[in-house]
């Protein structure tokens, strides 16, 4: 009896044991969405272009400027182009946005998600002018506070290197270290050497990304280097506007990427001043 009663006890101590670690660990899931900063969000799904129906040099880069009916390219978080931007009336190698012209303005993107890339161009900007060139974007959905669908802003997901015009424009002289003069990563990382030829003149930017290593060059001079989705970076996202306190969603989206969601979209930005963009070509770096 002795042994039936031990054995009885042990089993009713063991049940309570296993009810108490289900509850702790209900507990510490509940605990975890409860402390959940960034909104609930969905990646939008559209088709993507063909790279194959664009042209392809011999150093493999496919030219993504060039069309007059700037084929690939569509608004973010859109079907269609802002009428805004435009092939140039006299230069047909060269998209542009005029700020002045009627119509839709915003963001534009080229419909297809790329992940280990070297993106070449050249651009020009307008006196006092601010721009940009986004790259790793998704188009991501939230919900209002009436439960509706809303597209979020493309730079809460993207990174951008920055186009500016560095003498005129304010925002060079704010953030921290020359990380919002042209050719930093955006409020993140510094650009130096400064060699931006100024407004109304070309200047040609590359953008390397390979397994999170990216490098930003302007001029054919190297003036931002980092590595992504490292504690290092997470650091970065903690002292820029990004944080995750600041701006929850844009740390969530920036830092926490796995799988496919380290892919994302080219981008152009529309920042309300006149800017030229010319001879955009990519070439993607798989296997590499």
């Amino acid at each position: 009896m002795k042994q039936a009663h031990l054995f009885i006890s042990l089993a009713i101590f063991l049940l309570a044991s296993m009810s108490c670690t289900g509850s702790v660990s209900s507990s510490k899931e509940q605990s975890k969405d409860e402390n959940k900063i960034a909104p609930e969000y969905k990646d939008v799904e559209k088709q993507f272009v063909n790279l194959s129906d664009f042209s392809t040099d011999a150093k493999g880069f496919i030219h993504l400027s060039g069309n007059e009916s700037l084929k690939g390219w569509r608004g973010y978080g859109k079907d269609h182009l802002p009428s805004k931007w435009s092939v140039d009336s006299v230069d047909k190698e060269v998209l542009a946005f005029n700020s002045s012209a009627p119509g839709e303005g915003g963001d534009i993107i080229f419909a297809f998600p790329f992940r280990n890339f070297e993106l070449e161009l050249e651009w020009k900007i307008s006196k006092e002018g601010n721009s940009g060139i986004f790259y790793l974007a998704r188009e991501i959905i939230t919900k209002d506070t009436k439960g509706k669908d809303r597209v979020e802003p493309i730079y809460l997901s993207a990174l951008e290197y920055q186009i500016l015009d560095d003498e005129h424009n304010p925002d060079a002289k704010l953030g921290n270290n020359n990380n919002r003069i042209s050719g930093a990563l955006y409020d993140i990382v510094s650009a130096e050497p400064q060699n931006s030829k100024g407004f109304g003149k070309w200047n040609k930017a590359r953008i390397i990304v390979r397994h999170g290593h990216v490098i930003h060059e302007l001029n054919n001079v190297k003036v931002m280097e980092c590595q992504l989705w490292t504690p290092e970076w997470k650091d970065k996202l903690q002292a820029s506007k990004f944080s995750e306190t600041k701006w929850p969603l844009a740390f969530e989206l920036m830092n926490n990427r796995e799988g496919k969601y380290r892919e994302g979209y080219i981008g152009l930005q529309d920042h309300g001043h006149d800017v030229w963009y010319r001879n955009i070509r990519i070439k993607v770096l798989n296997g590499e």
